[in-house]
């Protein structure tokens, strides 16, 4: 059933990249139940025991709500970002909202970083974006409306300590998304960032140790703060670089209980916040 709230934007397309699991998932099925075709698109076409999900499992799930397709992409290889882009636009005729949500991740010191990870990393997470970016704004401009959303965090944060390389990554993403802000000013395309005030509880938490459920927030909270992004004016609202629980709190929302994954903790927030960032959560 569709939130009347969300009703306007059924019909919408839109291509979530890294959505077979995770954060991703969690936003694809959001937007498909309120009716916003969806392109599943990540790389995994078939279940491991870490990493469950596929392209096919989540297109399937999201088509219990509206229309949804696989699409197996690997940033890795950016030309495979415009032929995304080219399946997502014979299908559905259009492409209205990016979230790049696919990301590669290595946390290690500079000495322990081999150049090849350092191209790995960047080539997924600011080249990759940047592609899928640059093969969407031609048909966004068709339609001076589109929505594009980084998962990327704001430029002025970060704990560089054993993460100097994915930072580099992360924030070459966040500055694709304020150059379309800066480009597409007034002209109905928005570029923002979007990145969560807690850990999230992913495959990608559990794989690497990143504390257990009393630290971490349901990937609905990041789900639930896409959805009120894409409700703003693209012309108005763009070039900002958000923190989902800050974001979700400007627009009315205060029960946060419902996105802990222990129902007794509240997580802790991540450490790369100031004390000033930390008061306004």
């Amino acid at each position: 059933m569709i939130n009347n709230k969300f009703s306007e934007l059924s019909g919408k397309v839109a291509i979530i990249t890294g959505a077979s699991r995770g954060i991703g998932r969690a936003c694809a099925l959001a937007l498909a139940k309120q009716g916003i075709y969806t392109v599943i698109a990540a790389k995994s076409t078939q279940n491991t025991d870490i990493l469950p999900g596929t392209i096919y499992s989540v297109s399937e799930e999201c088509s219990k709500y509206t229309k949804s397709l696989p699409y197996q992409l690997d940033l890795r290889y950016p030309e495979t970002a415009k032929e995304c882009i080219d399946f997502t636009v014979k299908n559905f005729g259009n492409v209205d909202i990016l979230i790049n949500n696919a990301s590669a991740l290595w946390w290690k010191s500079i000495t322990k970083t081999p150049l090849s990870k350092y191209d790995l990393i960047n080539n997924v997470n600011a080249k990759g974006s940047f592609a899928m970016v640059q093969a969407c704004l031609p048909y966004m401009e068709d339609k001076n409306w589109g929505h594009i959303i980084n998962m990327s965090p704001p430029i002025t944060i970060g704990n560089f300590s054993n993460k100097t390389a994915y930072y580099i990554s992360k924030y070459g993403m966040s500055l694709v998304a304020l150059g379309v802000a800066h480009e597409y000013e007034g002209k109905g395309i928005a570029g923002n960032t979007l990145w969560p005030a807690t850990i999230i509880e992913s495959f990608a938490s559990i794989n690497h140790n990143l504390g257990n459920e009393k630290m971490w927030r349901k990937p609905e909270i990041i789900a639930d703060a896409v959805l009120n992004i894409l409700l703003e004016d693209p012309k108005t609202f763009t070039g900002n670089m958000l923190i989902d629980e800050h974001y979700l709190r400007s627009k009315g929302i205060t029960d946060f209980i419902k996105y802990r994954c222990h129902p007794d903790f509240e997580p802790p927030m991540l450490d790369l916040f100031d004390n000033e960032t930390k008061s306004k959560l």
